[in-house]
C-alpha cells in the first residue's frame, strides 16, 4: 500500500491547532504489511502529532474525490468500558511470574520494525 491511499483518505482534513492540510509529509509509517498498515499522523506544519492509527485497508473501496465522503462508514464493535479495562487489570493481575507461556509460539520472536 502507498501513501497515496492514505493522501486520499486524508484529504479535505487539516490541523486543529494550525489549520494546516494534512499532506503525504503528514503520514510517518510505523509498519506495513501486506492488508495492515500502522502510521502516525504529524502536521507537518506545527508538528503536532495526532496518535498512531492501524490501517485494515484490504477491504475499504475508496471512492470518487467528488463523492461526498472518501470512505463508507462500516459498523464497529462497542466501545471498550470501564469494566473491561477493570476486567484485564484483574486478568493481567493475577497472572503467573511465567506469562508468556500463554503467548503462541508464533508470536515470540516478532520484532519491531
Amino acid at each position: 500500500m502507498d501513501k497515496s491511499i492514505i493522501k486520499k483518505l486524508l484529504s479535505g482534513l487539516c490541523c486543529n491547532v494550525c489549520k494546516h492540510d494534512f499532506d503525504e509529509e503528514s503520514i510517518i509509517i510505523k509498519r506495513a504489511e501486506k492488508n495492515l498498515m500502522v502510521i502516525q499522523i504529524v502536521c507537518p506544519e506545527c508538528g503536532k502529532s495526532f496518535g498512531i492509527a492501524l490501517l485494515g485497508i484490504g477491504s475499504v473501496a475508496l471512492k470518487d474525490k467528488d463523492s461526498e465522503t472518501a470512505l463508507e462508514i462500516q459498523p464497529t464493535p462497542m466501545p471498550i468500558t470501564y469494566d473491561d479495562v477493570l476486567d484485564a487489570h484483574k486478568f493481567i493481575d493475577k497472572l503467573e511470574k511465567d506469562w508468556s507461556k500463554y503467548i503462541p509460539d508464533e508470536f515470540k520472536n516478532i520484532k519491531n520494525n
